[in-house]
């Protein structure tokens, strides 16, 4: 077809009229799309009836800022969603390939045509007022150089380069691209006009600051719309290890900015009167990040199933649903852990297939494989999850499980210290302590054993399966008054907890002696009063 502004295709009761930029019903009213779904469907109209590839649509939906693939199946989503149940199959996905939007013969409208005359809703292409801004879509502005050393310049020009490009990567997340961020270097913002202007809800600003050997990052997170600093930190480094330390830099800035701009959209989303699909996301996500208990997983699952209720092809509700099964299924607090493992796998299969590059959905599919007796398999998702996000620190975590599972106990801090130093305050951080408290025992060395559980006790008091480890490894050691508040600990959190559904979900090692480790922990486990069950 020719590519016209002058057309309007007509799919079934919708009309996409090119020239007016406007997708309209069959009773004449526009159909409301946000900007970056209508550039898309207007692209793909414009292509009708041809394969338009991943690549082209990411350069030209998406110019001006950097996204994952991820961003671009919402996007397709919300057009099959605004296209209606008859028209969505008109927009065709070819698997690897790209997309295609599909007609007949008929379905073009030429000039000289009657087309239904409506009014002209804003430019996509022209900042959106503060309500339409996207949920999590931050700018890094560039990073300050306040002692004017060219070395650090070039680390501070790095450091905002890096992060940009890996803020990306976050689920959902809107980054404004290098290019346009640059054009603010060295001038006094205003923030709230940055967000007016770039529509974006979050401004990150940082300063790079030599104090004798010393380097010194200050870094800050301010909400556009209000100008309230919603986080700040500092970090200081070696400046002899500059540049070799710029990457652990900027992994421990993007994980605790994923953490924090999660808690900051949620919180924005309790004051939301109708949420949406994206709202109740974030609302659950920051339950998941407060731990595993019954109770924040319930949560957690209530915000996702409501999600998918306003929006069923939403690739991270998908795979932050199928998170809670994973963690339901790992943390003992049912008897049927495998029927979550099942369900998790299942679900997280058919999001790979609409988006295989998911990161997180290969980590987690990963973390099923080696609870259920796959562990290289499930090693390997993980690998490969680091390869699409560097970043992902808790797949280094669940790395160190699978060395566990497969009796290699000896290389299991390793990999748990190569998470810390990417994100050393992560939320999941109490489930690496106790994987290593984990391989300690198994390996006898129970003092360093009880030292990890113990600091996976203090990074987060509310795990229950925490207090039990340590109550059973405590009691093999004799320390039986410490073990026996351990294990009350643990059944104030968890009362339904017990021996046996301990052995129904636990690990079956291949290594005698391991097994009878853990004969001799259940026992101590059952010498301080946790119920056989």
């Amino acid at each position: 077809m020719p590519e016209s502004s002058q057309h309007s295709i007509v799919l079934g009761e919708r009309t996409i009229d090119l020239g007016r930029e406007l997708l309209i019903d069959g009773r004449g009213d526009i159909v409301p799309l946000r900007p970056r779904a209508w550039l898309l469907l207007r692209l793909l109209a414009t292509r009708a009836g041809r394969l338009v590839s991943k690549d082209e649509i990411m350069d030209e939906v998406w110019p001006d800022c950097e996204v994952t693939e991820d961003s671009l199946v919402h996007a397709v989503g919300d057009v099959r969603r605004a296209l209606g149940e008859v028209d969505r199959s008109a927009l065709r996905t070819l698997p690897r390939r790209g997309y295609m939007l599909a007609i007949s013969g008929n379905q073009l409208v030429g000039p000289g045509r009657p087309i239904v005359v409506a009014l002209e809703p804003p430019n996509p292409r022209e900042p959106s007022p503060p309500s339409a801004m996207p949920h999590l879509s931050i700018v890094v502005l560039p990073f300050a150089n306040l002692g004017g050393d060219p070395e650090q310049e070039y680390f501070a020009d790095g450091v905002t380069d890096s992060l940009t490009t890996d803020l990306s990567r976050i689920a959902g997340a809107f980054v404004i691209g290098r290019n346009t961020a640059f054009t603010f270097k060295g001038k006094a913002v205003d923030v709230r006009e940055i967000g007016r202007e770039l529509s974006v809800r979050y401004v990150l600003e940082g300063s790079v600051q030599r104090e004798g050997n010393r380097l010194r990052l200050n870094v800050q997170l301010t909400d556009t719309q209000t100008r309230t600093q919603v986080w700040a930190e500092r970090f200081d480094k070696s400046a002899a290890d500059l540049l070799d330390t710029q990457d652990e830099i900027v992994s421990r800035l993007a994980n605790t900015l994923n953490a924090e701009l999660i808690e900051a959209e949620a919180r924005r989303a309790e004051r939301v009167l109708r949420p949406d699909a994206v709202d109740l996301y974030f609302q659950g996500k920051a339950f998941l990040n407060k731990g595993v208990t019954p109770a924040f997983l319930a949560r957690a699952r209530d915000f996702f199933m409501r999600a998918a209720a306003l929006d069923p092809d939403n690739i991270e509700v998908a795979v932050a649903a199928a998170q809670v099964d994973v963690s339901m299924g790992s943390s003992f607090i049912t008897d049927d852990g495998s029927v979550h493992f099942k369900t998790a796998e299942n679900a997280l299969n058919c999001a790979l297939l609409r988006a295989p590059n998911h990161p997180r959905a290969h980590m987690l599919l990963g973390a099923v494989h080696i609870r259920t007796c796959r562990a290289a398999k499930g090693i390997a998702e993980c690998h490969q999850a680091l390869g699409l996000d560097r970043n992902l620190a808790d797949a280094h975590g669940f790395i160190g499980l699978g060395k566990y599972v497969l009796e290699r106990g000896e290389e299991v801090e390793g990999h748990i210290r190569d998470a810390l130093r990417m994100s050393p305050r992560d939320t999941r951080a109490f489930l690496w302590f106790m994987f290593v408290g984990m391989a300690k025992l198994m390996t006898k060395t129970d003092l360093e054993a009880i030292g990890w559980l113990r600091r996976s006790i203090e990074a987060n008091p509310n795990h229950a399966l925490s207090h039990f480890h340590l109550a059973g490894a405590l009691a093999m050691m004799g320390d039986l008054k410490e073990a026996r508040s351990s294990a009350e600990a643990g059944l104030t959190l968890d009362r339904s907890f017990t021996i046996r559904r301990y052995r129904l979900n636990v690990f079956r090692f291949d290594n005698p002696d391991w097994m009878a480790r853990l004969e001799h922990l259940y026992g101590g486990m059952r010498a301080v009063g946790i119920p056989e069950g």
